[in-house]
This record gives structure tokens, sequence and C-alpha cells, in this order.
């Protein structure tokens, strides 16, 4: 087994996720010969060979043999694609299209943001271990882009490629003047039906003066506001109210659903193209759920502790540094659900040192709509303070 994924790595290289600090690589697909000895080995025997580095595998570094089983050929990559389960189901992160899945149900996904202050960046990392601080998997990258009306983060699967023209371009967010408003918007449509808005970034696409192959979509799929505090007068953190346009209500009660991207479009970084449908859903229902009330999130209130003198969240233990920045989101009284869906926390951003942040989310929400929610809470905001 051990012989076989290692020639799997050394012979697929080039196609494999890798593990260090920067993403995949964007190049155009090369096909393997189909006719060669690894795509003739017995369906039931390349079967039990893919499922078994899958099993061993649960976490990263390792875990990019999963990912080079899916560039061997084109019956491996069915396979592997087929074996490997959503986020929502296995809580792992194994593909590039991963950040666009919703996390899983039943446990915070563990993910931290380290902040580059002199290059205005921003990186997204998957936890290694339990520990506030390791290595880490690097996801997403983020830069921050002053205009004189609006600031906009422009978010990307590369470290060192962070334009809107890029093939890497993962989605973008806006913000208001006074840094109290956000919009977030995806490079992919997000459900099926979703509209592109649109904006000077688009017509320059649409004059080809980038590749035409250019995923350079821009669908709002969130909103996201701050409450104002133009006199100063009230007490406590940031009051922060989020509406996921693109994730009906309905998504966290008892058999819920979000909209799951399988795979990205034609234009798309996703270099394991499969069979699989464009989005994932356990009904038919799912485009007239989004009509209807889209999920609203909320900060959830702190406490006020009499002898630290301050206002106190529960971070179990992920948060270490006070900051007007820290927050925990759950849904809002909005959604008219029941239950005790109302405390659980569906995303928690909080400083553990001078630019780093721990970012933990669950499902309905994915790592990139975590990612730039967290964002926003980077931005200088005027009247808030």
């Amino acid at each position: 087994m051990s012989a076989i994924r290692s020639m799997i790595i050394r012979s697929r290289s080039h196609r494999v996720v890798q593990d260090g600090s920067a993403p995949p690589q964007v190049a155009e697909s090369r096909q393997v010969d189909d006719t060669s000895c690894w795509a003739n080995m017995p369906q039931e025997l390349l079967r039990e060979v893919i499922m078994r580095i899958e099993e061993s595998e649960n976490s990263w570094p390792p875990r990019k043999s999963v990912v080079a089983c899916a560039g061997v050929c084109r019956t491996w990559r069915y396979i592997t694609k087929d074996l490997v389960k959503v986020p929502e189901l296995s809580g792992k992160l194994t593909f590039p299209i991963s950040v666009k899945q919703p996390g899983p149900r039943d446990i915070l996904l563990q993910c931290f943001i380290k902040r580059c202050r002199s290059s205005q960046t921003y990186f997204l990392y998957l936890s290694l271990t339990n520990a506030l601080t390791d290595d880490g998997k690097f996801l997403l990258a983020a830069r921050k882009c002053r205009r004189p009306t609006f600031t906009d983060y422009i978010i990307s699967f590369h470290a060192d490629d962070m334009s809107k023209g890029s093939s890497t371009y993962v989605g973008k967010l806006r913000s208001n003047f006074l840094g109290t408003k956000f919009t977030v918007f995806d490079g992919q449509p997000p459900h099926a039906g979703a509209k592109m808005t649109k904006s000077r970034s688009n017509r320059l696409v649409n004059l080809k003066q980038v590749s035409p192959r250019v995923p350079a979509g821009n669908y709002p799929v969130s909103h996201i506001s701050y409450e104002l505090n133009v006199l100063g007068s009230s007490r406590g953190p940031r009051r922060m109210h989020c509406v996921l346009d693109s994730i009906p209500a309905t998504a966290i009660g008892p058999g819920g659903m979000a909209p799951t991207q399988t795979e990205f479009s034609h234009h798309s970084l996703d270099v394991f193209p499969s069979s699989l449908p464009f989005f994932r859903s356990k009904s038919t229902d799912l485009e007239n759920s989004l009509s209807g009330t889209s999920l609203v999130l909320r900060n959830k209130a702190p406490r006020w502790h009499e002898q630290l003198q301050c206002w106190c969240l529960n971070f179990h233990g992920r948060v270490t540094v006070a900051s007007v920045k820290n927050f925990q989101l759950v849904a809002s009284q909005e959604n008219r659900l029941t239950g005790a869906e109302h405390e659980k926390i569906i995303l928690q951003f909080g400083k553990v040192g001078k630019d780093l942040f721990t970012m933990d989310y669950r499902y309905p929400i994915s790592a990139f709509q975590a990612f730039a929610i967290c964002l926003s809470s980077f931005d200088t905001k005027i009247a808030c303070e």
C-alpha cells in the first residue's frame, strides 16, 4: 500500500493539492492515457486500494495522497471523488471545492487566520492539530484594496495571485465608506438560477481585457451590517447582523439543507472534473426554499464579568486575547426556529496573538463564507467604535 502511495505521489505531483503554504497552481488538465497499467487495474481492487488510503489519512499533510489518487487517470478520478465525502459528512477538506461546501453539522471545523499588516493581506489555514498555533494547511488568501468610497477584500486560492482577473479568484468582500455594511460576492453561482450583479469589473472581462476562461462572476451571497454607535453611548462589543442570501433559514433546522456545490463551472479551478451535478441537494425543493426566508445570523450577546470588569464570551479555549473583533454568530430569532438551534454557534472568530486569529465554523456555511465574514471584522469601523 505504501509503495503504491509513493508511486502515485511521484508520478502525479503536478496534480496534487500541495501541503505547503501555497495553494495548488492552476494549469491546463493533462489527460493521462487511460490504457495505462494504472487505468487497467481491476475495479474491485482499485476501489479497495483507494478506500484504504481515504480511511487511513484523516488529516493533512498525508491526505495529499488521496488527492494524488484523483490525478492518476479518469478511472481513478471518478472512484476517488465518489469515495471522498463532502465536509458536511466527513468533516474533512480535501479538494479545492471543499472550501465552497458547507462545513460539518456536528462539530466546529477549526481554522486560523494570519494577518500581514505591511501588505494588507490575510491567509486562512486549516488547523492540523488542536493547538492554537501550528503550521496549518493553506486554504485561502485575501488582499485589502482601498478605494475612495469603499474597500474590497479580494479572496483567492493563491497567496501570490490575488486579482479579479486571475483564474484563482474565488470572490470578494466589499464594504461601504463607513465600514458598517458589507456584501460578500462569490465568483461562482452559489445555487442554480443565481443572478450575477453587473459591475465595472464584469464589463472589463466582457471586453476581453482578461482571458475569457477566467471565472469573473460576482454573485451576492451575504450581507453583513454593524450597528451604528455614533454617540459612543452603548457599552460592549460590536453588534453585527449577517444575512446569508444563498442559504435558506430552514438549513439549520432538523432535516434542513443548504446548496452544496460539487464542482467548479467549466471555467474553473478544479482540475478534477467529474460527472457529478453542479449542485447536490437532498430535495428538489431546494430552489423553492431559497426563494423564501434567508438565514440570518447575529452575534451572541456577551455577559458582563464583574471580577474582570469586561464583557465575556465562552470560546472554550480557542480565544486568548480580548478584542473588539472577537465574535460568535448564532441563528437570529428572525429565522423563527425553535429549540436549541438559536444557541448553536455557527461561526466564531477571535484573537490569539498580535496578528493571529482563530476561525471555527460549521454547517450550513462554507470556509469561504466564514472567511469573508471574518474579514469584515478587520475593517475599520468609523461609526461603530
